[in-house]
């Protein structure tokens, strides 16, 4: 279901089946890729919904046949307003849903892949231990992000990054050093390669699947 009502960014949200009254739940938000959708990354986390409130938000900036986060005015470069505005819209809806549903404050999660990876590193520097943990597939740091950005601590926070390592779109370079990155800030970070291109694989889904669950038993 589409919940558009006060919430600062369209989304479509999966849940339990059946919520336990006063209990709090885990929250995964999803963040998809370039000209992509809310319901395009729901196959990649089937089965999650018996533990986790999952929040799959819109892109807020029309780009045909879906969605973006942002737009690029040179490669590997993000349009700044786009990409600002985007940063702050997502951390208000993190706010809404902690008002609108029975989610645990302590437990909220990242997943995203491509420019969706590179908003979720991104909230992990901004937002801290806001975050227990962020999964980035196939994404980057971009550098004004590291050179401009007000980023907080990230030390233990859950980081798992993955890269395929003949990916053609967004260098396997850039990938080795987000996970650099997030090691010399003290995160607690899984690497994982594959012999893949831009692509999430069958494997790469079973190991974030697994690490999400061993790290929501920490």
């Amino acid at each position: 279901m589409i919940v558009i009502m006060s919430a600062p960014m369209i989304y479509e949200l999966r849940r339990p089946k059946r919520i336990i009254p006063n209990k709090k739940y885990p929250a995964l938000f999803l963040i998809h890729g370039k000209g992509s959708n809310e319901h395009n990354m729901f196959d990649l986390v089937s089965g999650l919904e018996k533990d986790f409130f999952i929040f799959s938000v819109r892109g807020h900036i029309p780009q045909p046949p879906g969605y973006s986060f942002f737009t690029f005015k040179v490669y590997g470069q993000p349009d700044r307003g786009g990409f600002d505005e985007g940063i702050k819209l997502i951390s208000r809806f993190i706010d809404y849903a902690l008002e609108e549903y029975p989610i645990d404050a302590t437990s909220l999660y990242f997943l995203g892949f491509s420019q969706g990876a590179v908003i979720s590193m991104t909230l992990a520097l901004t937002l801290g231990h806001k975050l227990k943990g962020i999964a980035a597939l196939s994404g980057y740091i971009p550098q004004f992000v590291l050179e401009e950005y007000d980023r907080k601590p990230v030390d233990g926070l859950s980081v798992f990054i993955s890269h395929g390592e003949k990916d053609p779109v967004l260098p396997y370079q850039w990938g080795v050093a987000a996970q650099e990155y997030f090691n010399e800030m003290n995160a607690s970070v899984s690497f994982y390669s594959y012999q893949e291109g831009h692509i999430i694989s069958l494997k790469n889904q079973e190991d974030f699947t697994i690490w999400l669950h061993n790290d929501l038993k920490h």
